[in-house]
């Protein structure tokens, strides 16, 4: 018995109206997402934080640009195959 697995790509940042705030935000927007997957068969696995880091090219190295390091956050769902 095996898993067939899909990652998704979280939003890193998500927005609120200010004095909307309920405290419970990023767990109602991981839930829209694991419920969304669920509905088409797939079982939550986890979330994991991927490093990212952009190099500049060689011209824009010439004129100083340094690399820049971003973090995603991708949540793994998997179902058996």
């Amino acid at each position: 018995m095996g898993y067939e697995y899909k990652m998704v790509q979280l939003a890193p940042t998500i927005s609120v109206a200010y004095g909307k705030e309920k405290g419970n935000e990023a767990a109602m927007y991981l839930q829209s997402i694991v419920d969304e997957n669920a509905k088409q068969g797939w079982e939550f696995y986890r979330v994991d934080t991927i490093g990212v880091v952009s190099k500049p090219g060689c011209l824009a190295g010439l004129f100083g640009a340094k690399e820049t390091a971003l973090e995603y956050y991708v949540a793994t769902f998997r179902k058996q195959v």
